[in-house]
């Protein structure tokens, strides 16, 4: 690859728009610049399940004629995405990184899709993923697991395998991940880059396919946290093909982002988050406790909340999950298990073995959870934590097996609903990315993109580019 294409490669999204918006790059060029891209590196990395060149090209040349007629649409017109392989696409198999959809292929786009295409997005291809978005990574599924750009040896973490390295690597501009249980910002953490989960009902899930229908949530990644706006405010709104949307108006995403924060209050429940122990790395405490001190450097007030509740949330987490995946996978699970991965036959299974009591359980420990997050949450605007517990693990070794017991740092907010974004806030000596959480109160999306926002813009993580 040229010089010239590896830098476009590496445009933000909003550098992008600027560029498209005054024709000093058009985005046919700049579609042929990530083709090239993904043809020269996918074989390191393998982020993509399926690449639409042919589509992708005829599409960028269809958003070039309109912007030069004076039709330009706005930030995503001419801007190359991609997609995690269970967002539906007509015409295009999607997968879901599974032997039993191996050959199915939509007659419609979901809504997420259509919005971004609607928008003059253009769709580079379908991401690799931990099959049906759950465990991995998993040799014995037909996709080879997504490598980690910053040391190839290493998981990109999941369920978003290939959303979290395409975009690390400037494979496509920003990309669509699902997260139950932290799966948006869990890549992005291991990955380097912004992953963000709005509030649940703010982003459709019509055409995306089900893990957990009352956990599951969409949203964007990619490299900056203003690109992350960009693709929210094309994302979120009311969709009737959901009835779980919100009607609520969706605000202008970009307006307040560049506000400074001095005064806000920041949440941090160091008594779950920040106590380094055997299944919580210590490294990652340290440097995300670096991070707390540039947004006080910032004007942000620091200030301790409790949520005893939180020590339950794995728990309740995996059984409403699991029970919930049964049920949508039953079928398939009873006649065709030999399709199935490994892994997530037998994770599946133990679905199956709950009971109602054990989901009803379940159930009730996230109301407590719900409403301990919510008191906590009076006293402050946003609660602030690391992302992951550990930075990205070696495939060599990897044992999926012991993540279930251990605490998850992402998933309490898949019980709660409430909107979260993953921003890069450092490395650990081994040269890996760590991410910093913040998470707001519902619908507050404009808030913690705004507090994500001033940090990276003070820490500047984004200038470091993985070389692989």
């Amino acid at each position: 690859m040229t010089t010239a294409k590896t830098n476009l490669c590496y445009l933000t999204i909003g550098e992008a728009t600027a560029l498209i918006q005054r024709r000093a790059l058009s985005p046919v060029e700049l579609t042929r610049a990530f083709l090239d891209r993904i043809e020269a590196t996918d074989a390191q990395l393998h982020s993509f399940i399926t690449v639409l060149k042919d589509q992708a090209l005829a599409d960028a040349r269809v958003a070039e004629s309109e912007i030069m007629a004076g039709n330009y649409k706005g930030p995503l017109h001419g801007i190359p995405f991609a997609l995690k392989d269970l967002f539906d696409t007509a015409g295009v198999r999607t997968t879901a990184g599974s032997k039993v959809y191996m050959d199915r292929v939509p007659t419609e786009d979901a809504t997420t899709t259509a919005r971004l295409k609607a928008a003059g997005g253009i769709l580079l291809g379908k991401l690799s993923m931990h099959e049906f978005a759950l465990v991995g990574p998993d040799f014995s599924t037909p996709f080879p697991p997504a490598r980690n750009p910053w040391n190839l040896d290493h998981v990109t973490g999941g369920s978003s395998s290939g959303s979290g390295s395409a975009v690390a690597s400037g494979q496509c501009m920003g990309a669509l991940g699902s997260c139950t249980g932290g799966s948006i910002r869990g890549p992005a953490s291991l990955c380097g880059i912004v992953g963000m989960k709005a509030t649940y009902g703010r982003v459709s899930r019509a055409g995306v396919v089900t893990l957990s229908w009352s956990q599951d949530h969409c949203g964007p990644m990619t490299w900056t946290v203003e690109d992350t706006a960009h693709m929210l405010q094309v994302l979120a709104g009311y969709d009737p093909k959901d009835p779980t949307t919100s009607s609520a108006p969706v605000p202008d995403y970009t307006l307040g982002l560049k506000e400074d924060i001095k005064g806000i209050t920041i949440g941090v429940p160091r008594h779950f988050f920040f106590t380094p122990s055997e299944s919580v790395n210590a490294e990652v405490v340290t440097i995300v406790e670096k991070g707390l001190e540039v947004l006080e450097s910032l004007g942000a007030n620091l200030q301790e909340v409790t949520i005893p509740s939180l020590n339950y949330v794995r728990a309740a987490n995996w059984v409403i999950m699991l029970s919930e995946a049964y049920a949508f996978h039953e079928k398939n699970l009873k006649s065709r298990p030999q399709d199935f991965g490994d892994m997530l036959r037998a994770r599946f299974r133990i679905g199956g073995l709950f009971s109602a009591s054990d989901y009803v359980q379940a159930q009730r420990v996230r109301n407590l959870v719900i409403r301990e997050t919510a008191r906590a949450m009076q006293q402050v605007d946003v609660l602030v934590t690391p992302t992951m517990t550990q930075p990205a693990g070696a495939f060599e070794g990897f044992d999926a097996i012991s993540i279930i017991p251990a605490p998850s740092f992402t998933a309490p907010f898949n019980l709660t609903g409430l909107p979260a974004i993953s921003v890069p806030c450092g490395f650990t000596e081994a040269g890996l990315p760590v991410g910093m959480q913040i998470v707001g109160k519902p619908f507050d999306e404009p808030g913690i993109l705004r507090v994500a926002y001033a940090y990276e813009r003070q820490a500047r993580w984004f200038e470091q580019r993985p070389v692989f």
